[in-house]
């Protein structure tokens, strides 16, 4: 259920406890400290994207070729060098030639405390993919460039995996999360751009395909509790019930087994609402007779080697998009009343919430991270959830308070159960939807900055 404790989780929750006592140092520098506060912006989220053959021949490339066509694409036309790469999960070093494209600078909406990159790529047997971001301050310097993954479909010739210890003294990548060190200094991002560097072995024809890259800027104000949202929508999507719990046990080597696979579980529930799934021979190495075995398949190839869990929110965007004609992307919401929109359309979403068990009427438990799927909404405007933190499928949907459910999803502050200040995710969520989506459905993406 719970993300185990990474150096982001340790960071923002020093940090919130910091600042409710009013200790937080300003760290960053002189100059971030004499800014002045940011201007607010209409939203507190700035979503950004390369998709469109035009988006692929605007970046900067070297070796690689925009490909046209139903679904634009970024492959390696010819390798600009060849360079070795040292699993730091296997001990293995090998050659791997390479080709790289970097994105025009984008100039966010939003001057960011943080940013979350995702992408989605298909990665033949023996190609892989690195992620990068380098950014622009407030106070004109810029970041170095930072690792924001390292990433394979599969598992045999990389593991897939985010950098820990990325730090410039301003700003740090906490597992899946570029974060402002000292967000009450007034410094932040306001611009950036994304690199991709594409490998293959030397000498191959092979390629990865790279069909969307983007990343979410936000700068989400400090918050204990919401404001309520009117309910506007009664509906409830099909989607199918998994139960994380039907696990426990299986496959420890990914994050200790089921009881720590909220988010693959989640993920796999909407895959297979938009009709996907893994294939008989995909799921051949999943032992006989176990239950819903698509979770384990799942749980393996969302599955962070440096993480050490199956949580990392772009790793599993990733995962979504390598099924047929599907897109990805992670994000943050402001209310109800955006997922209502998303609901309406026939999108379900994936929300990432932290709760003590008397804060959820009905959960049963409290968690310090968990991922839901909602689906919908019933006639009194509360959540309809499917929660994988349940004892079996048949039990996995759950109708949730509207307000209480809100407050735990959109606030970037919490008590814990001792009294400490803890973190929030404040709206994170994920979307996966089809490559070529209805029209409503394009709508109501493109006026969330998707598409």
């Amino acid at each position: 259920m719970n993300r185990p404790t990474s150096r982001r989780t340790m960071l923002t929750a020093a940090l919130a406890a910091a600042a409710a006592v009013g200790t937080v140092s300003s760290a960053g520098s002189a100059t971030a400290a004499a800014l002045p506060a940011p201007s607010p912006a209409a939203s507190p989220v700035d979503n950004h994207s390369w998709h469109t053959y035009t988006d692929w021949r605007s970046g900067c490339g070297a070796g690689t070729r925009a490909v046209a066509g139903r679904r634009p694409g970024l492959v390696i036309g010819h390798a600009v060098g060849v360079t070795d790469y040292t699993d730091p999960h296997t001990g293995r070093t090998a050659d791997w030639e390479y080709a790289t494209w970097t994105s025009p600078v984008h100039r966010s909406a939003v001057p960011a405390t943080e940013v979350i990159a995702s992408w989605n790529a298909d990665t033949p047997a023996g190609t892989w993919i690195r992620i990068e971001l380098q950014g622009r301050y407030s106070d004109a310097t810029s970041t170095p460039w930072y690792v924001m993954g390292r990433w394979a479909a599969g598992d045999a010739d990389i593991r897939r995996t985010s950098v820990d210890d990325q730090t410039d003294g301003k700003s740090s990548i906490w597992t899946d999360t570029f974060s402002v060190d000292d967000a009450a200094s007034g410094l932040r991002l306001v611009s950036y751009r994304l690199r991709l560097t594409l490998y293959r072995p030397p000498g191959s024809r092979l390629t990865p395909t790279v069909w969307r890259l983007g990343a979410m800027a936000s700068d989400v104000p400090d918050r204990f509790t919401v404001p309520a949202s009117t309910p506007g929508l009664a509906r409830e999507l099909p989607v199918p019930r998994y139960s994380q719990n039907v696990h426990v046990g299986q496959y420890p080597e990914y994050d200790n087994g089921g009881e720590a696979w909220c988010s693959p579980t989640s993920s796999q529930m909407i895959i297979e609402y938009w009709g996907r799934r893994p294939t008989a021979e995909d799921l051949a190495w999943v032992k006989p007779g176990l239950a819903d075995p698509q979770v384990c398949h799942a749980a393996r190839f969302t599955y962070d080697y440096q993480y050490e869990g199956c949580g990392n929110w772009p790793f599993n965007a990733a995962y979504a998009a390598t099924y047929d004609d599907m897109s990805a992307a992670v994000t943050r919401l402001g209310s109800l009343t955006d997922l209502e929109k998303l609901i309406r359309a026939g999108i379900p979403v994936i929300t990432s919430q932290s709760f003590l068990k008397a804060e959820l009427t009905g959960a049963g438990y409290g968690t310090s991270g968990h991922l839901m799927t909602v689906i919908g909404f019933t006639a009194d405007g509360d959540v309809i959830a499917n929660d994988p933190a349940s004892p079996s499928d048949e039990a996995v949907r759950r109708v949730y308070k509207r307000q209480e459910w809100e407050t735990i999803w959109l606030r970037t502050k919490r008590y814990d159960a001792n009294g400490k200040v803890r973190s929030g995710t404040g709206g994170v969520c994920y979307l996966y939807w089809p490559a070529h989506p209805a029209p409503s459905q394009r709508r109501v993406l493109k006026s969330l900055g998707l598409l």
